[in-house]
């Protein structure tokens, strides 16, 4: 029997399969392997098994109620820097769930105002607000028997750096809760001419930018505390300070809720409701041609994508004012 028309079978060791060898008119099959493949590791994760099995046995569970960092090469304190070779990072600080709790019985249950609980503990009256919607919210699910993910919650809050509130005693600022905001219009370069023996306050320059624009001791969150403080500054107790500064932030807000009703009251008259059984069509009267005398009036559409200023544009443009005030 010629040798290409014969059959044969190769045999080979533990770990090889069979293979039979056809006639010539058939291709032949190849032999594999089913032994796995011995992985290949590069340097750098060997050494970060080495280290796994090491010094990184304490980071594979977490334990405690602080979050457990990778420590710097530097000594120093690493509580809240996550990245060992960013020593200038720094994680920010969360309040904890019990004082977001305490938060919300000041206000929902003492009737305490957004301002007053913002000045006590040194939160931004945002986050104030958003704490009272977001605790609401979970009230009324536990109240529905709805599920919550506070295994989550409580795996999340053990590896950030929490902000513990007592109520019985002086805490310490969560954050800063008197920044002013850049407001657009200060967003521009004016050369504004002035005499020397002139005090230019901050009312002049707030007029300086825009007639309209108000001064920095206005537009800050608590313009109440800069009275409070000037009140103490002139001899009036802390104590009589504090009650004062209590009622203006009440007065305060009251008149905020006030505008906010009648704006709302306003809108509903200008708008026109039309009820689906699957959607509310609102309508309302817009005259296109209303656009100002600059063409960016904030009745229009599309009033936020005017031009920008041309305070750095090179030309004829006049920067300096022709008159003084």
């Amino acid at each position: 029997m010629p040798p290409a028309a014969a059959s044969s079978i190769i045999r080979a060791g533990a770990g090889t399969a069979r293979c039979v060898a056809q006639p010539s008119q058939v291709p032949v099959v190849a032999s594999f392997s089913t032994t796995a493949s011995r992985p290949k590791f590069t340097k750098a994760r060997r050494l970060f098994r080495a280290w796994e099995r090491a010094d990184g046995r304490v980071f594979r569970r977490h334990a405690g109620e602080k979050p457990s960092y990778l420590p710097s090469r530097r000594r120093e304190d690493d509580t809240d820097k996550p990245f060992p070779l960013n020593p200038y990072f720094k994680s920010a600080r969360v309040l904890d769930e019990r004082a977001r709790e305490v938060v919300w019985e000041k206000i929902m249950r003492d009737g305490e105002t957004i301002k007053a609980v913002s000045a006590e503990f040194g939160i931004d009256i945002r986050r104030v607000a958003a704490i009272v919607r977001l605790k609401e919210v979970e009230k009324d699910w536990i109240a529905k028997n709805k599920p919550l993910a506070k295994p989550y919650a409580k795996a999340v809050l053990s590896m950030l750096p929490t902000h513990r509130i007592n109520p019985n005693q002086s805490n310490e600022p969560f954050e800063a809760i008197n920044e002013l905001h850049v407001h657009p219009y200060t967003m521009q370069q004016i050369f504004w001419p002035t005499s020397e023996s002139r005090h230019f306050t901050r009312e002049d320059a707030a007029e300086a930018f825009h007639p309209t624009l108000l001064s920095a001791d206005k537009r800050v969150p608590h313009p109440e505390l800069i009275q409070m403080e000037r009140e103490v500054e002139q001899g009036r107790p802390l104590w009589d300070a504090s009650e004062r500064f209590k009622q203006a932030v009440m007065e305060s807000e009251r008149r905020a809720a006030e505008k906010q009703v009648a704006k709302t009251i306003h809108e509903e008259k200008k708008t026109t409701r039309v009820n689906t059984e699957r959607f509310e069509f609102r309508f309302k009267q817009f005259n296109s041609e209303n656009v100002g005398l600059k063409g960016r009036s904030r009745s229009v559409v599309g009033w936020r994508y005017g031009t920008p200023h041309d305070d750095r544009s090179k030309g004829h443009q006049i920067k300096i004012p022709t008159s003084v005030p």
